[in-house]
């Protein structure tokens, strides 16, 4: 699809409504695909592949029809059309167009399950919805892609508790505003692109979700002096030579975008409010990447800097030369590119590129004594993970007021499924090493030495830590008074990496 053939009128979504009942009574949702497709033709739709969904969609029934319709997007006959739409009003819409007696979508009409089994809709630009490296290929200047695999993982990270006011900056086609919509009060979306906004409100619509205020603009250029209590952005992040698609580009040198984008939230946010954002970053020469980043943080907030993947410059490259269709170019043309790439990122002392995740809190406690974690964290982890980012920031306040003192006067229990793990040769007498794991969020281990995995697994609340040491000791033949001295570093990296929670912690999350 070139930006020539993009649609320009879009569907009208006052009578969304009806439209949205047809597809819930044709069980057109998350459930209702993989049920007729089964998983393998499911899964393959996400990795562009429609081959098996074809296969699997001959049948004449309502369901079959609007899958063929709207996410394979092949003519259908018009009486199948009619027999799964309200046809003349989805006609008269524009959701749909008719030619030779055949019904085409107009826009891609994804189904999307909400976090609580609500059925919801995606709607995008036609062949645009669909992630994968090549999701995008070829589309031009003002495309609107839909659900890819940052949206969820964005959607997935963002905390989740009840706010007055929530910022949804570029919204693409209103995934996160659609979630936010949840459990925001108020809900504004903006996006560069006026095309997006149009498509948001048609996603908002069509998920029977609450209208958001809606403003074209640069980051934080259309809400200029207000704040919000959160704040999540999935922004153009690509770090390329030249800003030719809106969506991927953002028009600004290197990781300026992302740089900006998160210097400016501080000033945005509300009290005890979050801005998250899923970013890429610049390993340069000579730099610390992680010191780099900490430099972006704004006064008066806390960050968690997660970085997820790395890539060389080559493989950055080549990634997102083939999502816009350059690796079907002529092969000059694309040489010359893959070039430019090369040349921006020789010009910028630019070695490697860093993705991730980056979540900010305003926090009063943060302008003198801020907690800024950066770290690496390649490993799967189980989403969603918005409690376990509200509970890393609960960790970090915790721990700001309590020194050694008040560590061990106070009562830990053993977090939610946590497990030890001897490693060591077989038949040894002795474990190597001893492991504890999380078996939950983000899936972490750590080395522990025999008194740390002594003390986490009598940790239930009763007894206060400096109890528990005493008694160690004892056992140990140690002396109480030098394991109270090196023991609570080892505790204050158990409560900050989640293995054990304060008792009045865990009481509270279990209320």
């Amino acid at each position: 699809m070139s930006a020539t053939s993009l649609i320009t009128s879009l569907p009208v979504p006052d009578r969304a409504a009806r439209l949205r009942d047809a597809l819930l009574a044709a069980d057109f949702t998350a459930d209702g695909l993989l049920e007729l497709l089964g998983a393998p033709a499911y899964a393959a739709l996400a990795r562009s592949e429609t081959v098996p969904a074809l296969r699997a969609t001959h049948g004449d029934g309502v369901l079959d029809t609007l899958v063929r319709l709207f996410l394979l997007q092949r003519p259908v006959p018009n009486e199948r059309a009619r027999a799964a739409l309200p046809l003349e009003e989805a006609l008269a819409d524009g959701w749909v167009t008719e030619t030779g007696g055949e019904v085409r979508a107009a826009v891609d009409v994804r189904p999307y399950g909400g976090p609580e089994g609500e059925d919801w809709f995606i709607v995008s630009d036609l062949g645009c919805a669909v992630g994968g490296a090549g999701g995008a290929s070829g589309h031009g200047e003002g495309v609107v892609l839909g659900v890819g695999g940052a949206s969820t993982t964005l959607a997935g990270i963002t905390v989740r508790t009840p706010v007055a006011s929530a910022l949804d900056l570029g919204t693409g086609s209103g995934i996160q505003a659609l979630h936010a919509a949840q459990h925001a009060t108020r809900v504004t979306a903006t996006d560069l692109n006026p095309r997006a906004l149009d498509f948001t409100r048609l996603t908002l619509a069509l998920s029977g979700a609450p209208e958001a205020d809606l403003r074209v603009g640069s980051l934080f250029e259309p809400v200029e002096s207000e704040t919000y209590d959160l704040i999540v952005s999935n922004p153009p992040f690509v770090i390329s030579p030249g800003a030719r698609l809106t969506y991927r580009d953002g028009g600004m040198g290197g990781d300026d975008l992302c740089r900006s984008l998160v210097e400016q939230a501080g000033d945005r946010l509300n009290e005890g409010g979050y801005a998250q954002f899923l970013a890429n970053w610049q390993h340069v020469e000579g730099e610390d990447w992680q010191e780099r980043l900490r430099s972006w943080v704004p006064r008066g907030c806390d960050a968690w800097i997660v970085q997820r993947e790395v890539q060389d410059v080559t493989q950055y490259a080549e990634l997102w030369l083939r999502d816009a269709g350059d690796h079907r170019a002529d092969p000059r043309e694309y040489a010359e590119r893959y070039g430019a790439w090369l040349d921006e990122f020789e010009a910028r002392r630019t070695k490697a590129v860093g993705f991730g995740w980056i979540t900010l809190r305003k926090s009063a406690a943060a302008a003198d004594e801020p907690s800024i974690v950066t770290e690496e964290w390649p490993h799967p982890v189980e989403q969603p993970l918005g409690e376990a980012v509200r509970a890393h920031f609960a960790r970090q306040d915790y721990l700001r007021t309590h020194d050694d003192a008040a560590l061990l006067a106070d009562h830990f229990v053993l977090a939610p499924e946590v497990v030890q793990e001897q490693v060591g040769l077989p038949g040894a007498e002795d474990p190597e090493h001893v492991l504890l794991r999380q078996n939950r969020g983000m899936r972490r281990a750590t080395k522990v030495d025999a008194v740390a995995a002594g003390f986490a697994g009598v940790c239930d609340g009763t007894l206060p830590a400096g109890r528990i040491l005493d008694a160690i000791a004892q056992l140990m033949g140690e002396d109480p008074v030098l394991l109270r001295d090196r023991t609570p570093q080892a505790i204050r990296l158990l409560v900050q990496e989640g293995f054990l929670e304060p008792a009045s912690s865990a009481d509270h999350r279990t209320d």
